[in-house]
């Protein structure tokens, strides 16, 4: 069965509901011109003939009304008919519900901040929501078309074209902190990269690249990464070949819900009892068993495999290795 969208339905239903207000106050104020009748009396003469109910008339008429009862009946049954027939359509084919539910959807997208804008939702968006799902990141999901999600996706999903400023707009682009453009060609993922840094400067955008030329390009518009699927799944295909060890340990402590182990970033805030301390003193290695893998700078320098004289510092980014609950501990004790 073929829905028209719930946007459609709605013009339909306010023009249905504006002509049908229309004819009751013709017919009324007609009523009352012509046989002088008070308002009550005119507006009920008016119901009973548009409902072709057939009670007698409420005062004899003249003429003159009787012309206006046939010109009531003619266009009036006719718009009562169309109003009746867009009510039953929409009952029907459950577009009372879509409306609902489309004024529900929106008004959690009004309430959401400090989220992620998922612009596609192919096969590499469904994995980038799952993820972020498994992590309780907030997202809104941007498609032009929606596609069926599977019995655990309750995701917040806008039909719309993420190209179209309106659209990255109503996905509250202004509060997000984020944005994602996983769609299909390499235009589309460059006009989304151009309009969310002009409409949020302080968004963090990542835009895939089918194309290897295009990287440089995204670059410039905007995005502060660019992630080349083809790429990575070339040089992870060779890194199985050759280091097969290393590929399976990476997998393992980057899977999402591992429990036996993870690589988390850790952010220092200026709260942190870790600021102005070596990786000794911390005693983050001998207190819960967590690997500093490497530290980031807050000027992008990388750190890899500090020493235990390295100073950590505020605004610095742990890159630590370890069991989940322990590495909450350590986050808690960052300043997180």
């Amino acid at each position: 069965m073929i829905h028209q969208p719930a946007g459609e339905l709605r013009k339909q239903l306010i023009i249905s509901a504006s002509l049908l207000f229309a004819i009751l106050t013709t017919g009324t104020l007609g009523y009352m011109a012509v046989e002088g009748w008070n308002a009550f009396d005119s507006f009920y003469m008016v119901v009973i003939t548009l409902a072709t109910i057939g009670f007698q008339e409420v005062h004899p008429l003249s003429n003159e009304g009787r012309a206006f009862t046939i010109f009531l009946i003619f266009s009036g049954v006719g718009i009562l008919a169309y109003n009746v027939n867009v009510a039953l359509r929409a009952l029907f084919e459950g577009e009372f519900q879509k409306i609902l539910g489309r004024r529900k959807l929106e008004k959690k997208i009004k309430e959401i901040k400090d989220h992620y804008i998922i612009c596609g939702f192919g096969r590499m968006g469904r994995i980038i929501c799952k993820e972020l799902r498994s992590c309780w990141v907030p997202f809104v999901v941007i498609d032009q078309e929606i596609a069926k999600p599977d019995e655990d996706e309750d995701y917040l999903f806008l039909a719309g074209d993420a190209t179209h400023d309106e659209v990255l707009k109503m996905a509250g682009i202004e509060r997000a902190k984020g944005i994602v453009s996983v769609l299909s060609t390499d235009a589309n993922n460059l006009f989304v990269v151009l309009s969310a840094r002009v409409l949020n400067p302080s968004l963090k955008i990542v835009a895939r690249a089918v194309e290897e030329s295009t990287e440089l390009k995204l670059l410039r518009a905007g995005a502060d990464r660019v992630v080349a699927p083809y790429n990575i799944g070339g040089l992870k295909i060779a890194q199985t070949i050759l280091k097969p060890a290393v590929v399976d340990f990476l997998e393992f402590a980057t899977l999402s819900g591992n429990i036996a182990l993870q690589m988390e970033e850790i952010p220092v805030k200026g709260t942190s009892v870790f600021v102005e301390r070596t990786v000794a003193e911390t005693e983050i290695g001998r207190k819960f068993g967590i690997i500093i893998v490497a530290i980031k700078r807050s000027d992008g320098e990388m750190l890899f495999n500090p020493t235990h004289k390295t100073i950590i510092k505020t605004g610095d980014v742990l890159i630590a290795l370890g069991e989940v609950n322990k590495l909450n501990e350590v986050e808690k004790l960052a300043g997180n």
